[in-house]
């Protein structure tokens, strides 16, 4: 591992909270792209960044500055999942696809996890996933009704986890030690995000389901999905097949990113926490998202916008993205709308 990102490890291992922390200034000057509309009057604004990469990975169109790095979160799903991808993880279709999830916690969810574990031999123990209830919020009221508890098979990595379990025994490593910066699985992670994004990750941490995230600039996670989107052979032809084909276990059957994935022929897509979205479409153009100050109300609303201004003409599934009302006594009394996009 680079030296910069073992230190990054280990400042998040446990570093002193007085240490320093690195602040983007990408962020800090990001742009207004969202307002916060009740009754005609902007009672908020969220800055936000914004971009469009060409087939050749250059950049076509930027909203604050691109070069921005961030965590992707959950987008950086479908990398990580490509990287297991090319060390023999052998699943394909919904599994595959579920590898690359931040899945809702639905019975089919937790099924497929649990087939997952299956092939490699192993249990829901062996997961290291942070336990939790359900993602999707009548599958969660469902599971607290029943006094169920917080478990590492219903949260929303779980794909994800049970698919580095089985990348790791197909290549004979080491399950205890899975999420540890230094094991090879992750090491070859951390080189393929850097080989799509076509940027050294610039920070290393541990992301809120236990394992590794890097720091890329926004660009580079589009450039990423651009090359996802545009491939027609090899691993990341199966990755990008298994999305568009089981849209449902990459997200769920009440989630945007499902919806948007059937909607649009050809497009990939996956959300990400702190307001990250990525999209690549088939072109091989790529597509992200950062809303500044995290907050998931005005992510996909950016992102309709600058699909729009991407040439995406579905109007439907446009405005499935922009459907973010705000109530007043529980009627919709205004919206979060996107602005200087």
């Amino acid at each position: 591992m680079p030296d910069h990102l073992s230190a990054h490890a280990a400042h998040a291992a446990g570093a002193p909270a007085s240490a320093p922390s690195l602040v983007p200034p990408g962020l800090t000057t990001a742009p207004v792209v969202a307002h916060v509309v009740r009754g005609g009057f902007v009672e908020s604004m969220h800055h936000g960044l914004a971009v469009v990469t060409r087939p050749d990975g250059t950049v076509d169109l930027e909203i604050g500055d691109s070069s921005t790095p961030v965590f992707p979160r959950s987008s950086s799903k479908p990398i990580q999942a490509l990287a297991m991808a090319r060390l023999g993880l052998d699943t394909d279709g919904a599994l595959l696809s579920l590898a690359c999830s931040s899945h809702s916690g639905e019975d089919f969810h937790i099924e497929g996890a649990r087939a997952i574990l299956d092939r490699a031999g192993l249990s829901e123990s062996d997961l290291q996933n942070t336990p939790d209830h359900p993602y999707d919020e009548v599958e969660r009221t469902a599971w607290l009704a029943a006094g169920q508890p917080k478990q590492s098979i219903v949260q929303n990595c779980s794909g994800k986890h049970a698919s580095m379990l089985l990348t790791c025994v197909r290549n004979g490593w080491d399950t205890a030690t899975y999420r540890e910066p230094d094991h090879p699985l992750q090491v070859a992670i951390t080189e393929t995000v850097a080989e799509l994004a076509g940027d050294q990750p610039v920070a290393f941490a541990v992301d809120g389901c236990g394992a590794p995230i890097h720091a890329i600039p926004l660009a580079g996670l589009a450039r990423s999905f651009g090359r996802l989107a545009a491939a027609t052979d090899g691993p990341e032809a199966r990755i990008a097949s298994a999305m568009r084909g089981y849209p449902e276990y990459l997200g769920g059957t009440r989630r945007d990113v499902t919806a948007l994935i059937r909607a649009v022929p050809g497009l990939i897509a996956k959300d990400g926490a702190e307001a990250v979205y990525a999209v690549g479409l088939p072109d091989g153009r790529g597509v992200a998202v950062k809303i500044a100050d995290g907050s998931s109300r005005a992510r996909s609303v950016v992102l309709a916008a600058v699909l729009r201004r991407a040439g995406i003409t579905d109007e439907a599934a446009l405005a499935a993205l922009e459907h973010q009302p705000v109530l007043g006594h529980g009627r919709p009394v205004g919206s979060v709308v996107a602005v200087g996009v």
